[in-house]
């Protein structure tokens, strides 16, 4: 019986860090470094927020595709360019970033802390 507790939480952390520890092959930057990115052309910025979170606050360059809209909404990104992804905190943005990545985007971009941590 007590394997089966620690066989049961084991699967309990696995699937927490699989979903909170950033995704593989993305490269994560703070709101700081956001704000140098935000100069450079050729990139794209994706907010994956709710339409609702987005237009209570927002940074301009960014487009507002929410997350679960997200799948059905790649053919207005370029697999081309780098995809640059903001949501509340990060934990969304790092779903998406996961996504794009199954999709075979390849210049992926992760915003830590999210509009939480944004001070622009």
């Amino acid at each position: 019986m007590e394997s089966i507790v620690y066989i049961f939480i084991a699967l309990i952390a696995v699937f927490l860090l699989k979903h909170i520890l950033p995704a593989r092959g993305v490269r994560q930057i703070t709101p700081a470094q956001l704000k140098n990115e935000l100069r450079i052309k050729g990139k794209q910025f994706i907010d994956v927020r709710t339409a609702g979170e987005y237009k209570s606050r927002s940074i301009r360059q960014f487009k507002n595709i929410p997350l679960h809209e997200l799948a059905e909404n790649t053919s207005l990104l370029s697999k081309e360019e780098e995809v640059i992804v903001i949501c509340a905190s990060g934990m969304r943005s790092n779903k998406a970033s996961k996504l794009l990545r199954k999709l075979g985007y390849k210049r992926i971009t992760n915003v830590k802390g999210g509009m939480n941590a944004w001070r622009g």
